[in-house]
This record gives structure tokens, sequence and C-alpha cells, in this order.
């Protein structure tokens, strides 16, 4: 198939499966709404299965028309196909696919079916343009799709005031940082005259030299959009209340296509950052800052998928820390893990909550794993791959991080190693209050228990498979020599950056410091694994009611209050002002505009009644006139009857 073609076809089947349903989501049939969703979709991981096995490890740049054009500038409307790309099509198709198929089961029965699917395929499409685009201009246009996407789904069900107001959170707040992202365009433009990748990455090297204020300011900038997308300090607190959601919403934004936006954009901009080291600190500190404040929260929240959402802000974190010491590789590594043992924690979490009728707070679960054998199976594969133990995936593209980090600083290693270790605990926590001792909820919910349809638990298999063995495209080459499949893969997308920094991607570390580096990791892992189950499981204790909390636990239950700091510092005052602004508006300045329209008004109304219609009336009215103006070329001199000079 032609390569235009086929690449075209990738977001287009999304779009079109979103127009067939989105218009007619009244009037489609249910049982045809599954087949357009579901095969768009899965049409376009074909199509990306296809693109891949063509790829010949040259990048291809595929112009379709020309979109904007401003004398020399130019702006095509083009697709970029390279190792990136094509990481990013399958892990987007390939996990939303079982995403949109666990979505039948999950919201076959809502009133608003159809609309929901038709959201999930433009959310697919947006993130699809969003990774394929060829220059700045058509990420951004993808960049503000997902935002508006998360926005519809996230506000799904719309009857629920807290629902409407978490939608209008993560706009907002998505906003702030989308801003940054195009004012780093602005600057892309301004001395690049270019937002072509090609054009920048190539010339990147020749125009700035390592540190130059303008290359850190473009840095700074896009990161600053990394920072709202992919929910890091301070920009991070709309992705925990994206939980109000439906579960496959909260499955999508975590894994497949939202907050890994911001992760790709760094990656795909290596060379800038890479010439910017400042940025590259305070992309270490801030990744590290919210992986530990995000895992610290998540040690105390009760209620599951709150649980899920802090541990993605606190693995994104982690991310952003592999990024901050240039192993780039390795981020995409965790991207690409991550995505397949969260998709599973999340729509194993739905399972749950399906199963109990919309209940989410642990304390009214536990002893699940009876009625629900295939969830509680995947999701405690799903805990264990997260926990970083091995050989599951989250072991390998985690530590492959930790041993970067370790070479920056030890002290950034450390820190990590605390945070990697609260997620073990939490995440066992989790898995022991739900799954283990006896149900604690209603004599209802007992009475319908259930393990879910195949419709639901056959994407949480699939996931669990991949999280099982996700990691081994990765294997250390202290395990095996030249068998890491990814970084030579990627090898390519950094070239520019290793004429930069000629130490790029080299760890330093003898096998012996290797191995004890992971060793303390699955043994901290391990550590926390038991405590958990000593805590929860063996001395079946349950997390106090929110009433009965104090102390430093009531503190980190409430997130550190810093939704309220942010409500008293920013939205308060902003309010304040704008009140008072339209107060200033609505008695001062609508007082003169008003003013002025009635003494128009006021005068047109009496002009009005001049027109009297009748002939002799304005005979007398231009004998009148010519006598004022007689009078007044009298008595002040004033000729108005002079003609010419």
């Amino acid at each position: 198939m032609d390569i235009y073609l086929l690449c075209a076809l990738i977001p287009a089947l999304p779009l079109l499966g979103f127009v067939i349903n989105g218009i007619g989501f009244k009037r489609v049939p249910n049982a045809l709404i599954a087949p357009i969703a579901v095969g768009a979709s899965l049409g376009a991981f074909v199509c990306s299965l296809l693109l891949f096995q063509q790829f010949a490890g040259k990048v291809q740049v595929l112009s379709y028309f020309d979109w904007i054009t401003i004398g020399s500038f130019n702006i095509a409307f083009s697709f970029q196909i390279d190792q990136l790309s094509l990481l990013m099509l399958m892990v987007i198709t390939g996990v939303g696919t079982l995403i949109h198929l666990y979505s039948v089961g999950y919201m076959g029965h809502d009133e608003g079916y159809g609309k929901f699917m038709a959201f999930l395929n433009l959310f697919m499409f947006s993130m699809l343009i969003l990774v394929l685009g060829g220059n700045y201009v058509m990420m951004f246009i993808g960049w503000e799709g997902v935002g508006l996407c998360s926005f519809l789904l996230i506000g799904f069900w719309n009857t629920n005031k807290d629902y409407n107001y978490a939608a209008r959170k993560a706009f907002v707040m998505n906003r702030i940082g989308d801003l940054g992202f195009l004012l780093g365009i602005f600057l892309i433009i301004t001395y690049f005259g270019s937002t072509e990748y090609d054009a920048v990455f190539s010339k990147a090297g020749t125009i700035f030299k390592t540190g130059d204020t303008a290359v850190v300011a473009i840095t700074l900038l896009l990161f600053v959009g990394a920072m709202g997308k992919s929910a890091q300090l301070p920009l991070y607190t709309w992705l925990p209340d994206a939980m109000a959601g439906p579960t496959p919403v909260s499955a999508l934004i975590h894994a497949a296509t939202m907050v890994t936006a911001g992760i790709y954009m760094v990656i795909r901009s290596n060379v800038l950052f890479t010439l910017s080291p400042m940025t590259l600190d305070v992309v270490v500190i801030v990744g590290l800052t919210t992986a530990l404040l995000a895992a610290s929260i998540g040690i105390f929240q009760n209620d599951i998928k709150k649980v899920l959402a802090y541990s993605t802000v606190s693995q994104l974190g982690y991310m952003f820390v592999g990024l901050g010491v240039m192993a780039y590789s390795s981020a995409m590594f965790h991207v690409m893990t991550h995505a397949f043992f969260k998709a599973l924690l999340f729509l194993g979490a739905g399972s749950v909550i399906h199963a109990i009728h919309n209940e989410q707070d642990v304390r009214n679960m536990g002893g699940l794993r009876k009625y629900m054998p295939i969830t509680f199976l995947t999701f405690l594969i799903g805990t264990i791959a997260i926990a970083g133990i091995p050989p599951f995936a989250g072991f390998f593209s985690k530590d492959e991080i930790m041993a970067h980090a370790f070479q920056y600083s030890p002290i950034v290693w450390g820190l990590a190693l605390i945070g990697s270790t609260m997620t073990s605990f939490y995440m066992f926590r989790l898995l022991i209050l739900t799954f283990y001792g006896t149900f604690r909820g209603t004599k209802e919910q007992a009475h319908h228990l259930h393990e879910s349809p195949l419709v639901i638990t056959l994407p949480l298999i699939a996931l669990a498979i991949l999280s099982m063995v996700g990691g081994f495209i990765g294997i250390p080459h202290i395990f095996m020599k030249d068998a890491h499949w990814l970084e030579e893969f990627m090898k390519p997308l950094f070239v520019e950056t290793m004429k930069i920094n000629e130490h790029f991607g080299h760890v330093h570390l003898s096998s012996t410091q290797e191995f004890g580096l992971m060793g303390a990791s699955v043994l901290m892992a391990l550590a926390a694994m038991v405590f958990a189950i000593f805590s929860f499981g063996v001395n079946k204790r349950v997390p106090k009611p929110d009433a009965q909390m104090t102390g430093l636990p009531k503190l980190i239950y409430n997130k550190y209050y810093i939704d309220e700091l942010y409500d008293g510092l920013i939205a308060k005052p902003v309010l304040s002002l704008s009140v008072f602004l339209y107060q200033i508006g609505e008695g001062i300045v609508d007082f003169f505009v008003n003013s002025a329209g009635n003494f128009v008004k006021m005068l047109s109304d009496l002009f009005r009644r001049m027109q009297t219609g009748s002939i002799g009336f304005y005979v007398l009215a231009m004998v009148v006139g010519m006598v004022m103006l007689l009078a007044v070329n009298f008595l002040l001199g004033v000729n108005f009857f002079k003609v010419g000079s």
C-alpha cells in the first residue's frame, strides 16, 4: 500500500468513526456503535503495524499540501515517520484499541454510549495527529485536540456539577501550560524561520551554543507546556480530579494519550534540550519533586482510582527525571511499559467498580479475589509490574532510568529510590484492601458480586501479558549484550544530540554497580510489599474514616491542601479582581457609554419631531436659519457666505 495513503488512514479512520457515531449517536443502532468505533481504532492499529513493517530506518516526511504560507514562511500539512512516531503509534493504537473494546462492555448500557465512543475515537485521532505531525504547528493542533477531548470526556456525565468542575479545571490548567508551549513555538519561528523538525534540529547546533539564553528560553517554555499536559508541579492537580470521567477515559488519558504528550514532545525536541543543561536540571528537579510528592499522597488515598491517578503523576515524574538526565530512550521505554500496566490497573479498577455498583472506596471492598479471579490475577500482575519487581515490565524501564539518575547524582538516585519504594507500598496496599480479607461492602453489593464479562476481561488479559513480557524489548547489557532492542532502534533519533554531547547515552557504571543498584531497588520494593502485606493483610488493618484522621495522615490525605492553597492564592484573588473590574465596567464605563447613547437618542428624538412633512414649515425654517446666519455675520464679523479666496 502507498505510504502516503497508509499514513493518512491511521488518523482518518478514528476521525471517520467519530463523525459517524458523533453525528448519528441518537440514530445509529447500539449494535453498530461498537463495530464502528472499535473497528476504526483496530483499523488504525493494523495500518500502524503495516507502516512499522515497511519502515526501512530512514526518516520520511510526507507533505500533503501547503497549509499556511506567508511570504517565504511556509507551514506544511505533513506527517513524519521515524522511530519515535512509530513507537507512539503502536502504543496509542494498540492500547487504545483494547480500551475501546473494554468500553463496549463498560459503557454499553449508558444512554450516551454512542457519543462516548465517538469521543474516544476523537481522542485517538487528536493524539495521532500530535505524534504524526511533521512540525511543531501540527503537534500543537493535536496538543489542543487532546485537551478538548479530555474536557469532553472528563465531564461526560455532565449532570454532575463536580464532574463539570473537574473538566473545567483540566481545561484551564492545560491552557496555562499551552500558553508556554505556544510562546516556545513563536521563539522557534523567530530564530529558525521554520517549525519543521528537520529544519529546526539540523540548524540548532550551528545557531546556538550550549547554554545560550535563547535556547534556554525556548526549552523552558516548551517544558511549561509539558508540565501542563503531563501533570507536573505546579500544574498537576487536574489529573487526580480527572477521575470524574468514566474509567475507560482514565485509562486512555493515563496510559495511551494525553499525559504522554509532554514526554513525547521533549524526546522529539531532544536536540534543543541537550543544548540547554540548565533546562535539563530544571526538568530533573521538577520531575523528582513531583514523583515524591505524588507517591506520598498515594499512600493515604482510599479511592481506588485516585490511588492510580497519583501513581501516574509519580511515574510521569520518573519519566521526566529520565529526560532530565538525557536518558531519552529510557524515558520512552518507561512510557511504553507504563502504558501497559497502567491501562491494566485502571481497567482492572473499572472492573471492580462495575462489579460493586460504582463503589470506589477501598474501605468498602475486600475479598474480591474469590468472586473476580481474572480481575484479581491481572491486577496482581499490574501491581508487580509497577512496583518494579523482575521480570515484569516496570523493572526494566524504571531501573534503566535509575541507573542514569545514579550517574547524574547519587542523591537523585536515592530520592528516586524512596519514591519507588513508596510506589510498591501503596500499590500492594491497594491490592490487599481490594482483593483480600472479607468483603466490607453492603449485603446488596455482596449479593451481586461477579466476574466481569469477556469483553471487559479480554483486554485485561492482553494487557497483563504485555505487562509481563513488555520489558524484554530493553534487556540490560549486563544480562545480554546487544539485546536492548529499543535503544538500538531509537539511536538514529539522537544523531544531532550525539554531535552536541559526546557523552550522551553512555552509562559509565561497572557491572558490580549496576547489579548493586538493581538489587537495592528490588529489595526496597520487596520490603515495601512485605510491609503492606503485614499491615493490611496479616493485621487486617483498614484505613480510618475521614473524620477520624489527624496529624500528618490527615495532611497527606488532603493532598497537603495544595488545591486549597491554589484557591486562596490564585483563584479567589483573580475572581475578586474580576468582580471589581466588572463593577467598574458596569458602574463607570457603562454609565458613560449609555449616557452617550441616551444623548444621541434624545437629539434624534428632538430632530425627528422637526420632520413634519409641511412645506410651509420647511420654508419658514429656511428663512429663520438665513436670518440667524446674517445676524451672526453682522455681530461677529464671520462671513458664512464668502465663496473662493
